[in-house]
This record gives structure tokens, C-alpha cells and sequence, in this order.
């Protein structure tokens, strides 16, 4: 059903996007079809939610990160996300990710711990080293949403109540975001420049809702990492706990970046765009 909000405005652009979206979505389906046949010959059970063939819950995993576009699948993400309109790359980000994670939800009590937390930790690394020279805004929070999933991912076998509670602040903060950003026409960084004088409001709200997204205490988005590095550092995983703090900082850099860039005309610095006293939208 989002292929044709994906495809609209119809023009090149959209529909190439489109298609990689559909061709990445079909190819994971079917592999998470092939997943549930292959456990019910092995295992003369329907059942998902114990799936108990090693080998079908693996191709499940993987099939899911497919589908959530985590590394090494997350090549697909940044590219759709950019060659779309601003209110279907929301909807990509947000509403798409809950059917999967609900999936790896129920499975998640006979998931291969070892696979999910290479997933993870490879997809918060890469999410937020493949942010760092980005300029387009919708990339950046294609590899903001790489980086959560790795988050969401490295807790579900351990406390998969934290998968959800991650998911939902985060759906909620991207939500705003791409709000924000559609309320002001911006798609890039350099745009942010003039926004103050477009809209001051909605200039702070931005800088809260990216620090927020980065993790920053005592906002909220720093309530789910900070719980689930507790829960990783209770069950001795000391490393893994250490590398995803390592690769928020990372996160936050370009959050960091993208704030800077639009309070560089603030007061007292010099300003010399013209000052709309009421913004219109376009």
C-alpha cells in the first residue's frame, strides 16, 4: 500500500525508489516465507512463536534485517529515503518498521543472541559513521534510523518490553521531525541556515527533537539507551554495551552539526537575511 504513496508525485525519482523498496521488501518476504516452510518440514509445526530449528530462525533474522534495513542490509535505506517525498520517507521510517519488529518480537525468545548482537552493533557503528558526511537531511535520518534499530535489535532476546519502548519514542520523535521538516520545505543542511527567521519555534523545536534523537540526558530519548546499556552491562556484556555508547556519540556529532548550522544567523551574530515576521508556507 506505500508503493503508490512512495510513486507520488509521479516522476523518475520517486519510482526508482519505489522499486527498490519493493524489490528489497519482496525478496525478505519471501525468505521469511521460506523460513516458516523449512521450520514446518523440519519440525511438523506452524508455529512462530517457537520456532526451534536453529537454521529457520536464523534465515528468519536475517530476512527481518532485511527488512529493517539493518547492516549489512542497509543499503537500501538512505537511497529510497532520499529519492521520496518528505511525508511517505516518515511513514518509511516509522509506520514500516512496526510490522518487522513485532515479528522479531514474538521470535525473539529462540533468536541466535550472538547473530542479533553483530547485527546490532554493526548497524549502530554504521549508522552513525554513514551520517557523518551527509548534507541531505532525509539521509541523515535514513542513518539515524539504522543506528535505532541496532539499539531495538541488541535488547530483544534480553528484554524485549525495551524494543518497544524504544520503538515508540523513536517513532515519535522522527514523526516530529519530519513534521518540522515539512512544515518548512527544508531537505537540507544549508537550508537550515535562514530558518530562524522563518520560524524561531519551530528552530528550537527542531534542536530539542535532534537531541533528543541523539540521546542527550535529561531529554527523553535518552531514557531507552540509557536502560538498555543498564540491562547489557547486568548481563556481562560490558563490550557491546561500550560500543553502542560509543557509536551514540557518533549520532550525536551530526545532530550536533545539523544545530549548529541553524543557529549560525542567531543573535549576536551578524545577521544579514531579511526578517520575516510571520512565515508563510510556500
Amino acid at each position: 500500500a506505500i508503493i503508490p504513496m512512495m510513486t507520488y508525485p509521479n516522476n523518475m525519482r520517486n519510482t526508482e525508489s519505489a522499486i527498490k523498496y519493493f524489490l528489497m521488501q519482496a525478496t525478505a518476504s519471501m525468505i521469511i516465507m521460506f523460513a516458516i516452510i523449512y521450520n514446518a518440514w523440519m519440525t511438523n509445526q506452524w508455529t512462530l512463536f517457537q520456532v526451534s530449528n536453529e537454521w529457520a530462525t536464523t534465515i528468519m533474522t536475517l530476512a527481518l534485517a532485511m527488512k529493517l534495513g539493518l547492516a549489512p542490509f542497509h543499503f537500501w535505506v538512505p537511497e529510497v529515503t532520499q529519492g521520496i517525498p518528505l511525508t511517505s520517507g516518515m511513514i518509511l521510517l516509522t509506520w514500516q518498521k512496526i510490522a518487522p519488529t513485532s515479528i522479531l518480537y514474538q521470535i525473539s525468545p529462540s533468536l541466535n543472541m550472538n547473530l542479533l548482537v553483530l547485527l546490532a552493533v554493526s548497524s549502530a557503528l554504521l549508522g552513525g559513521w554513514g551520517g557523518l558526511n551527509q548534507t541531505h537531511l532525509r539521509k541523515i535520518l535514513a542513518y539515524s534510523s539504522i543506528a535505532h534499530m541496532g539499539w531495538m535489535t541488541v535488547i530483544v532476546s534480553i528484554d524485549p518490553s525495551l524494543t518497544i519502548l524504544n520503538l515508540l519514542i523513536y517513532i515519535a520523535a522522527t514523526m516530529a521531525m519530519f513534521l518540522c521538516l515539512n512544515f518548512t520545505s527544508t531537505t537540507k543542511i544549508n537550508a537550515l541556515s535562514n530558518l530562524w527567521n522563518k520560524s524561531t519555534p519551530m528552530t528550537i523545536t527542531m534542536m530539542i527533537i535532534l537531541l533528543s534523537l541523539g540521546g542527550l540526558p535529561p531529554l527523553t530519548g535518552f531514557m531507552p539507551k540509557w536502560l538498555i546499556l543498564q540491562e547489557l552491562i547486568v548481563y556481562n556484556n560490558i563490550a557491546t554495551a561500550m560500543l553502542l555508547a560509543l557509536s551514540a556519540l557518533l549520532n550525536l556529532f551530526f545532530y550536533m552539526r545539523i544545530i549548529y548550522t541553524s543557529t549560525l544567523t542567531m543573535f549576536p551574530s551578524n545577521n544579514t537575511s531579511k526578517f520575516q515576521w510571520f512565515y508563510t508556507s510556500p
